[in-house]
This record gives C-alpha cells, sequence and structure tokens, in this order.
C-alpha cells in the first residue's frame, strides 16, 4: 500500500475524532453561542450552511433561512409526463466527501445507475461516437490522439489529490479567511497559477496538442460549464474530473438534499426576499454596547425587519442574481462584484430526435448514445444533447432508443427558436425551458474574488464559486465559512488561515 494513501486515509480517520474531541474539551472555554443567526439563500450552499452552523453553535441559537422562491436554488427538477427530470445540477463526482455525508446523514439513497454512452457533434457530423466495447474505445482513442486521454486522467487526479487535502483541514476545523488562502492551503501556489492562466494554457504547458483540446476538452468544458478552453485552468480541471466514471446523483432529485439538509437543521424557512442589511448598534446590560445586523425582507404580507448576531449571504452579489443593498458599514459593501454570470438555457423536449441533424446514418433504433457533446465550433446553436432519465428510476426502467420518443436535454446559450426545435426534433408533444445564470463567466486572468467575511460577523459564501461552481464547492465553502463563524466568534484564531497542517497535527495530537 502506498504510504501517502495509508496517511490520507489515517488523517481523515483521527480528524473526526479529533473534532469531536475538540469541541467536547473546549466547551467550557467558549463563550456563550449567538443567540439568532440568518443565512440568505436556501440552496446547496445555504441549507450546507444551515446544518454546518447548528453543528457547530449547537442547539440552542435560532437560525432562520430566507428563501423567496423553491429550496434548492440551482437545483431543480420539472415533470415531463408521469416523472421528474433534473434541470439544474445533475452529477456529484464519487470523490465528493460533504455530498456522500449529506446523503448517509439524510438517509437518502443514490439513484440508481443506468448505463450510458457518450459521441461528439461538431456541428455537422459525430466525430467520435463511443462503443459499448471498452477496448475499441480505447483503441480509437489511442489512434487519434496517443496516450493524451490516459494522460489527461492522470493530470486531473494529480489535481484532486491536492484538492481532497480540503476535507483534512476542515475535519480537524482550520478555516480560511479568503478563497485563495484556501485554495493555497489545498494546492500552493500551483493552484493559485493555473487560476491565473487558461485551461488552454494549463495543458499546453503539460504537453497536450490543440487538437486534443479542440476535439476532447472543449467538449467536456461546454457541457459542464457552457464555455470553451479559455476558461481558468481550475475551474477546467473541476470540469474535465465532471467527465470522469462513477459520477452518481441522488434519488428522487438533487435537491432532495436541500429539503433534507433545511429540516436537519431545525431552521426555520422564512419565504421571503431579502432586500438590505444594515448594522444597528444597541446598548447591552453589561454596559458596553453591542451591534447587530438588521436584515429587511419582504414577504406577501409586505416588509418586516430582524435583529441577528451573525448574518451568512448565500446568494451571489453580481448584476442579475441579487439586489440586496448594505448600508451602514464602513468601508462600503457593494451590492454587486465585478464580473458576470454566464446563461445557460436548459431545454427538456419529450420528442423524436431527427437523426439527420447528427449528420449520421445510423438508423434510430440501433443508436443508443445518451450523451452528445460538441465542439466549439462557431455558429453552434447547442453546448450539448442528452437523453435523460427520471430522477427516480423505476425497477422495470430501460432507456429507449432514438426511434422512440422520449425526453432529451439541450444546454444552449440562448433559448431556442421553433425552427431550432424543428431542425433537431422530427416531433414533440411538450417543451420546457429554464433559462439559468447557472455559473460565473471564468475569463482570467483571475480577479481578486470576493471575500468570505464581508463585516465582522457577516459571511459571504459564494465567493468560492468563482474559483470554481459545483455542489461540493458550495458545501466545502459552506463548511468552511461555518468554521469561520464559529471561531472568530470564540477568539479562536488559531484555527483561522493555518497551513502546514502535518506539521500542526503532531503538535495538536
Amino acid at each position: 500500500m502506498n504510504p501517502q494513501t495509508l496517511s490520507l486515509r489515517a488523517l481523515l480517520f483521527l480528524g473526526l475524532w479529533h473534532t469531536g474531541r475538540r469541541s467536547l474539551a473546549s466547551t467550557s472555554e467558549l463563550k456563550d453561542p449567538p443567540k439568532k443567526i440568518a443565512v440568505v439563500g436556501a440552496g446547496i450552499g445555504g441549507t450546507a450552511a444551515a446544518f454546518y452552523l447548528r453543528q457547530e453553535f449547537g442547539p440552542g441559537v435560532k437560525i432562520d433561512v430566507f428563501e423567496p422562491e423553491v429550496v434548492g436554488g440551482r437545483l431543480a427538477t420539472v415533470k415531463m409526463g408521469d416523472y421528474e427530470y433534473e434541470t439544474g445540477g445533475s452529477v456529484i463526482h464519487p470523490l465528493n466527501l460533504h455530498m456522500k455525508h449529506f446523503i448517509e446523514k439524510l438517509g437518502i439513497p443514490p439513484r440508481k445507475d443506468v448505463p450510458s454512452k457518450m459521441a461528439i457533434f461538431d456541428g455537422k457530423e459525430l466525430t467520435f461516437e463511443e462503443s459499448d466495447w471498452f477496448i475499441i474505445n480505447f483503441l480509437r482513442l489511442l489512434w487519434r490522439y496517443g496516450f493524451s486521454f490516459l494522460r489527461m486522467q492522470m493530470w486531473v487526479e494529480s489535481i484532486l489529490d491536492k484538492f481532497m487535502r480540503i476535507y483534512q483541514y476542515q475535519q480537524y476545523g482550520y478555516s480560511f479567511t479568503t478563497v485563495e488562502r484556501l485554495l493555497h492551503a489545498m494546492g500552493g501556489d500551483g493552484f493559485l497559477t493555473i487560476m491565473n492562466q487558461t485551461l488552454e494554457e494549463t495543458m499546453i504547458g503539460e504537453g497536450f496538442s490543440q487538437v486534443f483540446l479542440n476535439e476532447i476538452v472543449a467538449p467536456i468544458t461546454r457541457v459542464n460549464y457552457g464555455q470553451s478552453v479559455r476558461i481558468n485552468g481550475f475551474v477546467g480541471a473541476v470540469s474535465l474530473a465532471g467527465a470522469e466514471s462513477g459520477l452518481w446523483a441522488v434519488d428522487g432529485g438533487n435537491k432532495r438534499v436541500c429539503s433534507g439538509l433545511l429540516y436537519h437543521s431545525k431552521s426555520e424557512l422564512i419565504p421571503a426576499k431579502v432586500t438590505s442589511v444594515s448594522v444597528k448598534v444597541r446598548p447591552s446590560k453589561t454596559g458596553p454596547t453591542t451591534s447587530y445586523y438588521e436584515v429587511n425582507y419582504a414577504d406577501e404580507s409586505g416588509s418586516a425587519h430582524a435583529l441577528y448576531d451573525i448574518v451568512v449571504i448565500a446568494t451571489p452579489l453580481h448584476q442579475g442574481k441579487s439586489d440586496i443593498t448594505f448600508s451602514g458599514f464602513s468601508p462600503p459593501i457593494p451590492s454587486h462584484y465585478p464580473g458576470r454570470y454566464h446563461q445557460t438555457v436548459t431545454t427538456l423536449v419529450h420528442g423524436m430526435l431527427n437523426m439527420s441533424y447528427l449528420g449520421t446514418s445510423e438508423h434510430a433504433s440501433e443508436f443508443t448514445v445518451s450523451d452528445i457533446l460538441t465542439t466549439d465550433t462557431k455558429g453552434s446553436m447547442i453546448n450539448s444533447l442528452s437523453s435523460i432519465d427520471p430522477v427516480h428510476i423505476p425497477a422495470d426502467y430501460k432507456r429507449p432508443p432514438a426511434s422512440k420518443t422520449k425526453v432529451w436535454k439541450v444546454f444552449s446559450p440562448q433559448p431556442l427558436s421553433q425552427e431550432q426545435l424543428k431542425e433537431m426534433f422530427l416531433s414533440w408533444d411538450s417543451v420546457s425551458e429554464t433559462p439559468w445564470l447557472a455559473y460565473p463567466s471564468y475569463r482570467p486572468p483571475h480577479r481578486r474574488t470576493p471575500p468570505f467575511i464581508l463585516h465582522n460577523r457577516l459571511y459571504y459564501l459564494n465567493a468560492l464559486e468563482w474559483a470554481a461552481s459545483a455542489m461540493e464547492m458550495s458545501a466545502i465553502s459552506a463548511r468552511n465559512v461555518a468554521l469561520l463563524a464559529h471561531h472568530r466568534w470564540h477568539s479562536q484564531t488559531g484555527r483561522i488561515d493555518q497551513e502546514d497542517l502535518h506539521t500542526r497535527l503532531r503538535g495538536e495530537l
């Protein structure tokens, strides 16, 4: 066995034990917990934050979660016919430890796996179609790209090995005040370097050819982030990890994790839109003044407000995503940070595919490809086309071939016109369209990301998705913010912005 692997597993185990020991040992040293905490947003980040805040501060604190729409945020489903289908975040990596922990804690099973095959479409024809036989796929890729595909997997694995360090830090209760410090704890200067160059520059520097990037890497970044190989190298590596085997999803829809975390955290859901946050200073019984945060919100009954000791913003503070204003802060907090969110339109079509659109002579009854990725071709109207399965797989379910009417998911940068739908489908009986400002537009060089700490006890969870947007990244950020809030409340500065975990653990254990 690799000694490093043994060390990692031992540290993860000891981390779980040590976290519990730390909380028991330090209870008597801590000051009284906060009375009220507000979380703004009930997507995976906000609900995970509520879960971890409850874990850190205990049962006595009141946690309110504000959400004007449905719980789940960018995790959502729609019903077509007799079944529901994912329209938002749909896959989870096997190494996403927080998401795995959530479903185990909540007792939600993973969705039954249905085997799938992939093809690549250049706008005129299929340039690659996966076979049922592994050896045939391997030989095709070897003939065209040499060992580039295997080298890409090895490169992604090297990134993931460093990425996994964050779980060790968090299990031992360490937190970070900025995205840059968190990334540096994971991967040192290397992670910060690839944040400041494109995926294309990074991979060419690693010896990959432009042909391989255009024909294999770009289709993956397009389906996962709707963007080209000119995204930054870090989010590009995350995107490539999302093309590995073993990806999974939650039975009944990934949004179930959000509602489950909300319930488990014993938080109160307030169906209202937060309009502003301001600082209020009040005299205390002991003499010195105490500051609170006034959260102003609007619901069906009108406007209201409430005071909180800690506030976590778990919704993007960017143009088109949020209109929360901040008043009374010095230095001022902007309502919108620089940068923009990239639009991806999800269109579900219950219909029959037009095989001629794909430029293939293969008969529809024999076409069993489920995921069609696209190259970055000028004028391409779609990013991907996939045959999708329900969020709950019935016992006797078998994915229909392309000759049958079924549900297809299309990712595109703009809504599809009737003419475009007619080009892609022979017929359809229902269409569902969901426009998403789904993730940031990742264009290096990397701007300084927004801070996790907006004010003394005011935190911003979505800062991390400017490094990479994914369910697990939101969960990591939620854990970081909860730890950060706890340590700063109790003045435990020794667990903030500390690196060299192995050295520190030798002193602590």
